[in-house]
């Protein structure tokens, strides 16, 4: 392992002082950051610890809450207020990895976790996130896991997190402080599609911060719910995730949102889905042609094409599940 410094920032800004250094990495829970150092795909001079900053949740005069980028995962999943009013949040927090690393990892960490790609994490293979312009072996190896949607021939990657699925169907705001002051960035486009720089995965510019993120209230009439399909019934990643927030007025869908998890370099907004639906008749024909829109643009690479129809079929399931809740 590359030797390197550690320092336990006190506060936002001297976390920024130190995070602002070269070849420095800011450090949660380090359930990501610490396998990918002892596999050498990453070697930091410097870890500044930042689990002492904002790690409380406070909700907002008008229902929202704000959850402090160091609150651990576990936390926030049991926080009355995010099990009552925003379930969506909680399943998909509970349904990523185990107890064990859920009660480690804080929410700024999983959102900004690297993927879980085998090709990254393999030295041996090529791979353009590692040193771009190498290549990448995922596209012409076995690609099952790999993304159908939003990739480039440059990588095929898919983000991991249940969590950021979850926030970005739910209009989530991360709020981040860097050397240049505070600035704010929806959690939709938080991160960075890979066309031409895989290696770049974020819009934070080098030593920026999450400090905490914010999520808005739902309406009364609003329910959401997660739904992740994987390998195996615990400790794997999504083949394909769906996060939904519905609204109907009578039979009719008054607002909707989707985001899918597993499909995508990032956690994807299913935009096109949501457009299609929105004043159309709540029924499952409707919710199977919103994800025909969607899905219209995907492609598959040779073992991942089921991800097309199976990814159609659970955004269909569980918008029939939250307008049976509203029945």
């Amino acid at each position: 392992m590359t030797p390197f410094t550690y320092a336990r920032a006190t506060d936002p800004g001297e976390a920024v002082r130190l995070g602002g250094a070269a070849s420095a990495r800011y450090l949660g829970g380090g359930t990501n950051l610490v396998d990918l150092m002892r596999e050498t795909i990453e070697a930091p001079a410097a870890l500044v610890d930042v689990t002492g900053l904002s790690d409380a949740i406070s909700e907002t005069g008008d229902g929202g809450l704000v959850v402090g980028a160091a609150v651990r995962n576990t936390m926030l999943a049991e926080h009355h207020a995010v099990r009552t009013r925003y379930p969506v949040l909680s399943r998909a927090i509970t349904a990523g990895a185990s107890a064990q690393i859920r009660n480690m990892a804080t929410v700024g960490g999983n959102i900004l976790q690297r993927t879980r790609c085998t090709y990254f994490y393999d030295d041996a293979s090529r791979c353009n996130k590692r040193h771009p312009g190498e290549g990448c072996d995922a596209i012409d190896g076995f690609n099952r896991n790999h993304a159908i949607l939003g990739a480039s021939p440059a990588c095929v990657a898919t983000h991991p997190s249940d969590m950021a699925v979850a926030l970005a169907a739910l209009d989530a705001v991360v709020h981040l402080r860097g050397a240049a002051g505070e600035r704010s960035v929806p959690l939709a486009g938080l991160h960075t599609l890979p066309a031409g720089h895989p290696d770049i995965e974020t819009v934070l510019s080098p030593g920026e911060l999450i400090t905490e993120v914010s999520i808005p209230a739902l309406q009364g009439g609003q329910r959401s719910t997660y739904r992740k399909v994987r390998d195996r019934a615990s400790y794997a990643f999504a083949l394909v995730s769906v996060a939904a927030v519905l609204e109907l007025d009578g039979d009719t869908v008054a607002d909707v949102r989707i985001a899918l998890g597993g499909v995508a370099p990032k956690p994807w907004r299913a935009l096109k889905a949501e457009a299609a639906l929105r004043g159309r008749k709540a029924d499952h024909a409707a919710f199977l042609d919103a994800a025909d829109a969607e899905l219209a643009d995907a492609v598959p690479l040779l073992h991942n094409a089921y991800k097309i129809e199976l990814t159609r079929r659970v955004i269909a399931a569980v918008l029939g599940e939250l307008t049976e809740m509203q029945a």
